[in-house]
């Protein structure tokens, strides 16, 4: 392997961070809302699962009303 000089590994950094296509601020936004969404589901979901769960296992050990 050829050793490279720092500013040979500069310039070869430059060059590939120039080949990135960066989202715009719309793209980001839209993300980050489907993101806090997504959470907001699941969260919700794993509460029902839990809430029924916990009721089964009180159900199963006679420990509910």
């Amino acid at each position: 392997m050829a050793k490279i000089t720092p500013g040979q590994f500069v310039r070869q950094v430059r060059q590939e961070t120039n080949k990135v296509t960066w989202p715009t601020r719309k793209e980001t936004s839209i993300s980050t809302m489907m993101v806090f969404v997504m959470v907001f589901l699941t969260a919700i979901f794993f509460f029902f699962v839990d809430f029924v769960i916990s009721h089964g296992v009180r159900l199963i050990f006679g420990l509910g009303a």
